[in-house]
């Protein structure tokens, strides 16, 4: 099954719903585009067209990362010159459950202009992975319901078009509903309308949008670089766009992965997601451990993987009513990783103050996690069911664990990264348990001894960790961006991670990290897993680099990443293509949240930053490795529940603002 080509669309996002139509504003019967809300294609079609025509597109730009605007010209109205006088405006504004679409004829003509502005609308209100993989999906008649202009209904869901202006004329057809407006516009002045759509839906697995009183931020940066300054506050309007709440407690937050395909609560990407948003808040963080925490596996299920302890890959959001639709279980937890990234992500959480009282009631999850993965010799995953992911690490396509060679690794696969996050995880546990006075603590510490001596015997080939051992025990033996993640999780010695920076150089694109060799026999510049570039991928060895005394190589990732966002409007998608130039990854969400995050650890990897609140301790420690982009001021950011200044003079010397009661380390 191919991707739905998303690359040359444009997105605004209000969670947890998301507009996508190319670039001239109009939203076409085609591929991904439509209104999406809460993982239901609540509009399939909006075309303007003026006297039956679409306006010449002229540009767009967004306004938000929930608002884009459009600009067309009206070619053949107006005065007879060579200068269109006459264009439309479009504001297209995505609410949590409406879109607003003021369309504007703007007439700078010297005399007035007539014209009929037609608006389409039609929807087949399908599910989002109905139509992911180019399914023909049925549209639905529009109907006349009373107070709108026209309504759409399937099950559970249902589309509602209003306008604040009466249409001349509404014309039903059985799959469109088409209305139009005789305008007649002075000179020099402007008609607009406004048509409002708002979409209902009752799900299996509902989610709502964040509360905005409780908004990430407000971070500020202010550096030599202009483009990591507009790269930071473009992924924080994207990634407080992308907050959706849990409806057990709705003041608990967490990102959905991203839009269009993941739009809802998926393990690791959430987990990462607010591990990057960790110095401007630990609100995030808890907010995403509840909601996890509240569906952690409870019993052994094939069919969904799920096992007691277990955290969950991902939930999706059903129409009421319908028992399954394609792809995976509506709750599942097929990963790997996603149990130690959870208790890591406690962890580091209370290390940046999270009180004892919003830690210790996560202290039983957590338990039941670290006893999940202490079952395991090495963590390693297999499908049971046929139907769920054949890879359940955060590289999960189908081809992507290859040994030098190409050929694909059997199951069951132990992932490196896996084994490194649970090494992790087992030491933070092991620190919880001990500081909140709870058993077991040494039992974990002896297991990732343990781990670490059976890593060292298994993993390394040709002068590095393997990407993974295969069914039969054998190192899969290529060179892989996966090497980032072990750093810092103590799985290596300072001597292995030297060694291990040094290959890992070899993937940096320039731009960010390459998922694999370029050498390989199967690189694919535009593979999912096997030679694009992930920003959080990359931003993840960015801070393992940083914090593992590696800050050049740190610092050469967080440029190229900095490289790669003036391609992209500094809206970092998913991921790109891995070529000697920036090229689109055809079918990748953006934004995406943990994409939009990693600006975050480009500044916290430049500032040496580190808080280790129950012990009083916070650490910042500029490197001279990112010296270009000092003197640099960051504001917005929070320790221990206080705001925190951070100022990087143009020597590299930091100070610091705080009220908060901690020792301040500070060092060049």
């Amino acid at each position: 099954m191919s991707r739905m080509f998303t690359h040359d669309l444009v997105t605004a996002v209000c969670a947890p719903a998301a507009v996508l139509s190319d670039r001239d504003g109009q939203l076409r019967r085609q591929g991904a585009q439509g209104w999406l809300v809460a993982d239901v294609r609540h509009l399939s079609e909006l075309t303007v067209l003026v006297d039956g025509k679409p306006a010449a597109p002229v540009g767009q730009w967004p306004e938000s990362a929930a608002a884009l605007r459009f600009v067309g010209a009206v070619i053949g109205l107006g005065d007879d010159i060579g200068d269109p006088t006459v264009r439309v405006e479009q504001l297209r504004r995505v609410g949590a459950d409406t879109l607003h679409e003021t369309i504007a004829l703007v007439n700078d003509a010297r005399a007035e202009v007539a014209a009929t502005v037609t608006v389409r609308l039609a929807t087949d209100l399908a599910p989002v992975l109905a139509f992911r993989f180019g399914q023909p999906t049925d549209l639905v008649a529009p109907h006349a319901a009373p107070g709108t202009l026209a309504e759409w209904s399937a099950g559970s869901c249902a589309t509602t078009a209003t306008a604040d202006r009466a249409p001349d004329r509404v014309v039903h057809d059985a799959d469109h509903v088409q209305l139009e407006w005789d305008l007649r516009v002075p000179a020099r002045n402007t008609a607009t309308i406004t048509v409002e759509l708002t979409a209902t839906s009752d799900t299996d697995e509902a989610v709502v949008c964040a509360p905005r009183t409780r908004d990430l931020g407000p971070l500020v940066v202010e550096s030599r670089e202009p483009e990591l300054d507009r790269l930071v506050a473009t992924g924080l309007d994207d990634l407080r766009a992308l907050l959706l709440a849990d409806p057990a407690e709705p003041a608990d937050r967490f990102a959905g992965a991203g839009t269009p395909w993941y739009f809802t609560l998926f393990g690791r990407d959430s987990l990462w997601a607010a591990r990057f948003a960790l110095p401007l808040g630990t609100d995030l963080a808890l907010g995403t451990l509840r909601a996890l925490a509240r569906r952690q596996g409870s019993h052994e299920d094939p069919e969904t993987a799920e096992a007691p302890g277990k955290i969950l890959h991902e939930i999706r959001q059903l129409p009421a009513g319908v028992d399954r639709q394609p792809g995976l279980p509506p709750r599942y937890y097929g990963t790997i990783d996603a149990t130690p990234l959870w208790i890591s992500l406690l962890h580091d959480a209370w290390r940046w103050g999270a009180p004892d009282s919003a830690v210790e009631p996560l202290l039983e999850p957590m338990r039941r996690a670290l006893d999940w993965i202490l079952r395991h010799e090495f963590l390693s995953y297999v499908d049971e069911s046929g139907r769920g992911l054949s890879n359940q690490g955060w590289k999960d396509s189908t081809d992507s664990i290859q040994d030098s060679a190409g050929r694909i690794a059997k199951p069951p696969i132990v992932l490196s990264e896996a084994q490194a996050y649970a090494h992790r995880a087992a030491l933070d546990a092991a620190a919880l348990l001990t500081a909140f006075g709870r058993p077991g603590a040494d039992e974990a510490r002896a297991w990732a001894a343990g781990l670490a001596e059976r890593f060292r015997k298994s993993f390394w080939v040709h002068g590095f960790p393997a990407l993974a051992l295969d069914g039969d025990g054998q190192p899969v033996d290529t060179l892989s961006s996966n090497l980032g993640h072990l750093f810092g999780t103590g799985l290596l010695s300072t001597v292995e991670e030297s060694t291990v920076a040094a290959r890992l150089a070899e993937l940096d694109s320039g731009y960010g990290l390459r998922t694999m060799d370029p050498a390989h026999p199967y690189f694919n510049p535009i593979g999912y897993h096997t030679g694009s570039v992930w920003p959080h991928d990359t931003a993840i060895a960015i801070d393992g680099l940083a914090r593992t005394g590696h800050p050049t190589e740190a610092a050469a990732l967080a440029m190229g990443l900095v490289r790669a966002g003036t391609r992209f409007d500094h809206r970092m998608p998913e991921l790109y293509g891995g070529w000697p130039v920036i090229l689109a990854y055809p079918g990748a969400c953006r934004p995406q949240a943990w994409s939009a995050a990693s600006a975050f650890v480009l500044v916290s990897a430049a500032l040496g930053l580190s808080a280790d609140v129950p012990e009083g301790r916070l650490t910042i420690a500029p490197s001279p490795a990112f010296a270009a982009w000092f003197p640099l001021r960051v504001t917005g950011l929070a320790v221990a529940g206080h705001p925190l200044t951070i100022e990087v003079d143009g020597n590299g010397t930091p100070t610091a603002t705080t009220a908060a009661p901690l020792h301040i380390e500070t060092s060049t």
